[in-house]
């Protein structure tokens, strides 16, 4: 049976191919839900205006795929709250060198 820590653990391989940071330590992940096979990711960009959005989107949802046990992915894109850096987990901060 899959398991959120499945799913954290392959969106952790997903990467905003401008930004050398995954996905999660980039705080893009706004919500996760697994159920009976089924996965609904909500995820936002740096920007709504990213020029690679469906790269991105395409990554997540092949990724997520190919986890055993999944039977269907559903990713949802929300700018609601928008994102910002203070969404980004410490050790991305330090490595793009956001914050004190």
């Amino acid at each position: 049976m899959v398991t959120k820590d499945d799913v954290i653990k392959v969106l952790k391989k997903c990467y905003d191919p401008e930004i050398p940071i995954n996905i999660v330590d980039l705080g893009l992940i706004y919500g996760l839900e697994v159920e009976d096979g089924r996965v609904d990711i909500k995820m936002t960009l740096t920007t709504p205006f990213c020029p690679l959005a469906s790269v991105i989107v395409e990554d997540v949802k092949k990724k997520v795929e190919k986890i055993k046990g999944v039977k269907k992915v559903n990713i949802e894109l929300v700018f609601e709250p928008p994102w910002s850096p203070d969404r980004m987990s410490s050790s991305a901060k330090k490595k793009m060198g956001v914050g004190p």
